[in-house]
């Protein structure tokens, strides 16, 4: 009963330290997701801590098997497991949820100093210069028709069909 208390008092513990954290998600009662780094960030990786039953007495499971870690070398996602483990087990009969976070941010740079940055942004740049060249020939052969304002010149003067007004020329008595 114990271990009970001691993780809903970390839950409780947790939820108002990282409320309004986007980084932060908890999956269940149990289970939580930390981002390390910015969304953008090509050295960003996702760290996800589920509780056992008698988690404090007992390690957590600490995965990287998230969608979002696809991009990170297998080498590189054992490396930040171990270290973190290592801390698993300075901290072991205490709430480390928040601990293991925390450090995981705080050694992100180390963690991910041997991960080469160009993976993704060439297989961007490959599919980002392949799709142009279809649509640039295209929008060239469409590019001989009015300009904008021309065309918004041209609506202000005629109705859908393209005819003047009835009532265009007409000049106004009262005034």
């Amino acid at each position: 009963m114990a271990a009970n208390e001691d993780q809903e008092m970390e839950l409780e513990a947790l939820r108002s330290i990282y409320e309004g954290d986007l980084c932060f998600r908890e999956l269940s009662p149990v289970s939580f997701q930390y981002r390390i780094g910015e969304s953008g960030d090509p050295k960003a990786f996702l760290i996800e801590v589920s509780w056992p039953e008698t988690y404090p007495q007992t390690a957590p499971v600490i995965s990287m098997d998230a969608f979002f870690n696809n991009t990170i070398s297998s080498a590189i996602k054992q490396s930040i497991l171990e270290k973190l483990m290592v801390e698993v087990e300075a901290n072991l009969g205490t709430a480390m949820t928040y601990t293991l976070f925390e450090y995981a941010k705080d050694n992100k740079e180390v963690f991910m100093e041997n991960q080469p940055v160009n993976t993704v942004t060439s297989v961007s740049n490959r599919i980002a210069t392949g799709t142009p060249d279809v649509p640039a020939s295209k929008k060239k052969e469409k590019k001989e028709h009015l300009s904008k304002t021309q065309k918004r010149k041209l609506a202000d003067k005629t109705d859908n069909k393209g005819e003047l007004p009835r009532g265009w020329n007409w000049v106004d008595v009262i005034k």
